[in-house]
């Protein structure tokens, strides 16, 4: 049986390629969430009218990968203590957000950043928004699997490229091997 977890931090290209490294993710989506407009696009997500966040929807096996885990993963694929901002990109869309989905994630999110703040990971503020999943939209198709599909894109290459390898080298007792 699979579980859900969702995260925002920064473009949903770049966050979608890293959890598809893990071993236990069955599926990763791109899409918004966070905001108050029904049925967003890309454009208007972009313009920053509608206060969505680009996130990815992660479905797991909580059998082989725990929820901590994809937290210890997201925490490092991307900078919490940047407001609004993920290298190139700048607006309320690429804010470091998760979304939880029960009190058990809630819980665990915030036990997680207080740890984090605790043993003085980083040099900043952890800014990263721990809101309940209220709506989860779908982006349009040619942003799914874009990074798979889109190998030689220089900004993936650019911005991407990087986050897998941290996965790869932080995390490689959980990286899938392909023979699953």
């Amino acid at each position: 049986m699979t579980e859900t977890a969702t995260f925002g931090g920064g473009c949903f290209w770049c966050t979608e390629a890293a959890m598809k490294e893990l071993d236990g993710v069955e599926s990763v989506t791109s899409g918004y969430a966070g905001g108050h407009t029904d049925d967003p696009t890309y454009e208007e997500v972009c313009s920053g009218s509608t206060g969505h966040a680009e996130v990815v929807q992660v479905e797991y096996d909580p059998a082989k990968i725990s929820y901590e885990r994809l937290l210890e993963v997201f925490f490092v694929v991307h900078d919490p203590t940047t407001l609004n901002r993920q290298g190139p990109d700048v607006g309320t869309q690429y804010r470091s957000i998760v979304l939880y989905h029960d009190d058990d994630q809630k819980a665990a999110v915030e036990r997680f950043i207080a740890g984090l703040e605790d043993e003085g990971v980083y040099d900043d503020d952890i800014v990263t928004e721990v809101e309940p999943l209220e709506r989860f939209y779908e982006a349009e198709a040619y942003h799914q699997d874009y990074y798979e599909n889109n190998p030689g894109d220089a900004y993936c290459q650019f911005n991407a490229d990087p986050k897998i390898r941290k996965v790869r080298e932080k995390f490689a007792d959980s990286v899938a091997t392909g023979d699953d």
